[in-house]
């Protein structure tokens, strides 16, 4: 690590003044000072008194010392789990040991968000349905780089650190790419020192937890993730909001709605790499405006007495609800509208009472990013605010809700984009359509007017779709009321402006952007990968690679060493290892890790994902072996995993035929070594740390035009697994990045796609064929698998006939480059030498510069000569001395940042360097009493 003065852990906490107290001369302040007490009333001296003396009681960080964690693990058994220290089980264990390391994120985020009012910093609203958040534990310790202190101090107590680890259950916040890209970009917002919040909501159940049942269909139970609660959620009651349903609008155009229910904020805390700065992931649980309907009560009735607190509880009981009903559709837009609305009200008083500035002043403080259109109500809502609220114009208002809002297109298939009926949009939320039509027909006289816009041009772009049932197209409402739309890969932007945005992009060029995704290196190399992270190290000369990672790139200068090339071969096998020993108890599979490749396809099971053509190529596989036709055949462990949503008909019956295929391969003895198949069920972030680490290739198999960008396909390169991939979303920028050579490409291209699907008939190749009659004949159990068939025959939407022989030829050809083992070796090694372009870093500064205007403000070391024996806590205009920064302006700061190039390497970030020792003192942020924000803690009165 670089080093650099110590800025956390020990010592004296440093005392940040707030925007109303910015920071002045020295000398001038001294004489202000003393011309002010001359001046003050016994009731601000006896203030001034409780201040100091409250900021003395805590004006230490909690050392980084083994007596200090061993001291808080045992207070935590004792005081917050309630067992005795002589007699506590490993799960109290892990809870004690978060609660230890949570107590010193508190301390961190804290500080950092005195330090950002002090700024008066732009803040980034990421705003998503779904955050796929992973295991807090290690991750904390590891980017608090306090992984190796715990483990040494928990130790001493006989406690194994990595049996805590596997104590913690993932939290069921998000299901796919989605949530997990915006769980990467809160970690890089923290790392690269942006003032952010993330907001979304909590879910008590989760998705749902995904079983195999005895006939090989996917079963679905709640996933009760918080059945013992959860020691990184710090609930915040008093930080509570009202949020409207239903009713009407009156002759004066105000809304009188029929139903309230509680927004309650729960707070999770996200340490940055290698800095101090934390930030807030901010979700929202519903409650009940009234515990009980009193009358009810009464009169006897407890069951109907309590039934609307079981109602307002169960909208965030579930992540996205089967919306195959109405009922489940109606609980989807309440879900997006509720999240969104306590979003909004959060941000507003933010702005008011810590800000202190006017709602006008809204786009000088605020960027909100709508991850995907599941926020994008927020746009009608903001809108209602402004308008019904704050009695603002509604151009103006309209005005500010552009200059705020940017908004990502995750999508191409119009499936995807989400459209509500107008009646049940306007039972819901009367008032937000009547603000919908208003803008919808501004947008209308606009382009009549200054574009000329002809009928078919404005049935196109109106946020109202005509038909048999009118529909508010959410895609529409988010692109008209953003100032920047963009996509996230390369083809997938391109294709968005020519298709899915086409006459938007006419009239609004500069509005489209792109922003290719990333991954955080933190958690899918440096967290999930140690031993690959230690050999990196060892070459790179230091862990700034993982801030850093274009220094990945000196792997390069090792290629041609042999011994390296063996180092990683033996890390890879040993992950490998890792990976068979997880299926051998999980499963009850014996693999062989040392003679097997293995093929990993784990995502969100959909058509446009091809799970079909992989299972399809696996069952031709099956009857190459059973024919004899083995020849160069390299032996093979196939592995499928993901989630089918519970009313993805398809999806389902695909999953029951790959475990059928799996059950036959794996129970015939000509087969041995040569196949087998395993489908992972519940498939999440835990699983995702052991399986991509341990996997030879991957498959990205999407129909080209159809994946956005994909991220997994970035998490496994960066692990050195080969991918197996179509031209499609960002397996094209890897192949650029990596090379084309180090990537196993094939199939149908884009700019084809649309002529085959035209065209007369279909292509079913003579292989493809002979999968089909095994399927047929039930060799796979009773012929209740035509469904797969048909989507071939009547159309291949998919293209998976199309692609059938394609795929299966270069599935020959990673069989042959995988038996040079050296040659294959050095694949890995030039992938992941060259992946720094996908890091979610990269992604997150375009976003800051491109987007937000958003610039780093990392919390300032404190000096090192700090007496830390100061009688009084330091006054406000004191802070010059106490801190190796002046709080300038945020120009200021703008050099202290990060410096991101579009490729390749990135500039200069900020480093901890070693933990410093006990006698090294560090001032810890002074509280100010003008901030009562819940940033501080401001309580909401409903």
């Amino acid at each position: 690590m670089t080093n650099k003065p110590p800025t956390r852990h020990t010592g004296f906490r440093p005392f940040w003044p707030t925007a109303a107290t910015p920071p002045r001369d020295i000398k001038v302040a001294r004489m202000e000072d003393l011309s002010a007490k001359l001046q003050k009333t016994d009731a601000e001296e006896h203030e001034e008194a409780r201040h100091n003396y409250l900021w003395k009681l805590m004006n230490n960080y909690i050392p980084a010392e083994k007596d200090s964690v061993q001291i808080s693990f045992v207070n935590h058994i004792e005081y917050t789990c309630a067992r005795s220290r002589f007699n506590f089980d490993k799960f109290s264990a892990y809870l004690a040991c978060s609660y230890s390391v949570r107590d010193r994120l508190i301390e961190l985020f804290n500080d950092t968000q005195e330090y950002f009012i002090a700024q008066k910093a732009k803040h980034v609203y990421y705003v998503s349905i779904e955050f796929l958040v992973g295991r807090f534990l290690r991750n904390a310790l590891q980017n608090l780089e306090l992984e190796d202190l715990y483990r040494e101090s928990l130790n001493e107590l006989d406690i194994s650190l990595d049996q805590l680890f596997n104590e913690e259950y993932d939290p069921g916040l998000g299901n796919g790419g989605l949530g997990r890209l915006a769980a990467c970009f809160m970690d890089s917002l923290a790392t690269l020192n942006l003032p952010a919040w993330g907001y979304g909501l909590m879910y008590s159940f989760g998705m749902f937890k995904q079983t195999i049942g005895p006939d090989g269909s996917q079963m679905e139970i709640p996933d009760y993730w918080l059945n013992y609660g959860d020691p990184w959620r710090v609930q915040k009651p008093t930080v509570s909001y009202p949020v409207n349903f239903f009713g009407y609008v009156d002759q004066n155009g105000k809304w009188v709605p029929s139903q309230t229910i509680i927004a309650m904020a729960n707070d999770f805390l996200i340490p940055g790499f290698a800095t101090d700065n934390t930030l807030g992931l901010r979700l929202w649980s519903s409650k009940p405006s009234a515990e009980l309907d009193e009358e009810k009560f009464r009169y006897g009735d407890y069951y109907d007495a309590i039934a609307q607190k079981q109602r307002a509880e169960n909208l965030t009981s579930v992540l996205y609800p089967n919306d195959n009903t109405n009922e489940g559709k109606e609980m989807r837009l309440m879900q997006e509208f509720f999240m969104s609305s306590a979003t909004l009200q959060d941000i507003i008083r933010r702005l008011k009472t810590v800000q202190k500035a006017d709602v006008r002043e809204l786009p000088r403080y605020a960027a909100i990013q709508l991850n995907d259109t599941h926020p994008t109500v927020m746009v009608a809502e903001l809108l209602r605010i402004l308008v019904d609220e704050e009695n603002i114009p509604f151009d103006e208002a309209y005005d500010i809700c552009t200059k705020v809002f940017s908004y990502t297109c995750h999508t191409l298939m119009p499936e995807a984009l989400e459209k509500w009926g107008v009646p049940m949009f306007e039972n819901v939320l009367p008032r937000h359509l009547q603000l919908i039509y208003q803008l919808n027909q501004l947008f209308i006289d606009q382009l009549r007017y200054n574009y000329h816009a002809d009928d078919e041009m404005i049935r196109d772009l109106s946020i109202i779709e005509e038909g048999c049932e009118k529909k508010v197209r959410m895609a529409n409402l988010a692109v008209i009321g953003s100032h920047k739309v963009n996509g996230v890969a390369a083809i997938h932007s391109e294709l968005m402006k020519q298709y899915v945005f086409k006459n938007f992009n006419r009239i609004w060029p500069d509005k489209f952007c792109n922003k290719t995704n990333g991954v955080t290196v933190r958690r899918w190399l440096h967290h999930c990968n140690p031993e690959l992270s230690n050999l990196i190290t060892q070459v790179v000369g230091d862990e700034n690679w993982a801030i850093h990672p274009g220094g990945l790139t000196k792997l390069m200068t090792k290629i041609d060493d042999p011994n390296f090339v063996s180092e990683w071969a033996a890390v890879k096998n040993a992950n490998k290892l890792r990976f068979a020993n997880w299926v051998s108890e999980n499963m009850g599979v014996e693999l062989n890790p040392n003679v097997q490749l293995f093929d990993v396809q784990v995502k969100r099971i959909h058509e446009y994902k091809r799970q079909t053509l992989n299972i399809l190529s696996v069952i031709y596989r099956y009857l190459r072996i059973l024919s004899g036709d083995t020849q160069g055949m390299q032996p093979r462990a196939i592995f499928i995993g993901g989630k089918a949503a519970p009313g993805y008909f398809f999806a389902k019956k695909l999953i029951k035929l790959i475990n059928n295929v799996s059950r036959v391969i794996n129970n015939d003895p000509r087969v041995g070594d040569l196949l087998k198949l395993l489908y992972i069920p519940n498939y999440n972030v835990s699983l995702a740390e052991v399986i991509i680490p341990g996997s030879d290739i991957n498959e990205q198999i999407s129909t080209a035009g159809t994946e956005a960008s994909g991220t997994s396909n970035m998490k496994f390169a960066f692990n050195s697994s080969l991918i197996v991939g179509t031209w499609d979303g960002a397996n094209i920028e890897i192949g650029d990045a990596i090379g084309n050579e180090n990537v196993f490409f094939f199939g149908t291209k884009v700019e084809n796609v649309d002529r085959i699907r035209a065209g007369d008939g279909r292509h079913i190749s003579e292989k493809l064929t002979r999968v089909f009659d095994a399927i047929r004949n039930g060799m796979f159990g009773d012929n209740e698998y035509q469904c797969v068939i048909d989507s071939i025959y009547n159309g291949d939407h998919y293209l998976c006939g199309q692609d059938f022989d394609m795929f299966v030829e270069i599935q020959d050809k990673v069989d042959r480059a995988y038996q040079d083992k050296e040659k294959w070796t050095k694949m890995g090694i030039t992938s992941t030498a060259n992946m720094a372009f996908f890091s979610s870093d990269r992604t997150i500064d375009e976003y800051a510069k491109q987007i937000w205007d958003v610039h780093p403000c990392p919390l300032p070391a404190a000096s090192n000569d700090d007496d830390p024996s100061t009688p009084s806590a330091p006054l406000p205009q004191q802070v010059g001395s106490l801190r190796r920064h002046n709080l300038g302006s945020m120009s200021d700061k703008q050099a202290s940042g990060s410096q991101l190039p579009s490729k390749g390497g990135f500039g200069s970030l900020s480093r901890r360097g070693n933990i410093p020792s006990a006698q090294t003192h560090q001032p810890r942020q002074q509280q100010n009493d003008d901030n009562d924000s819940d940033d501080g803690g401001l309580e909401i009165n409903l």
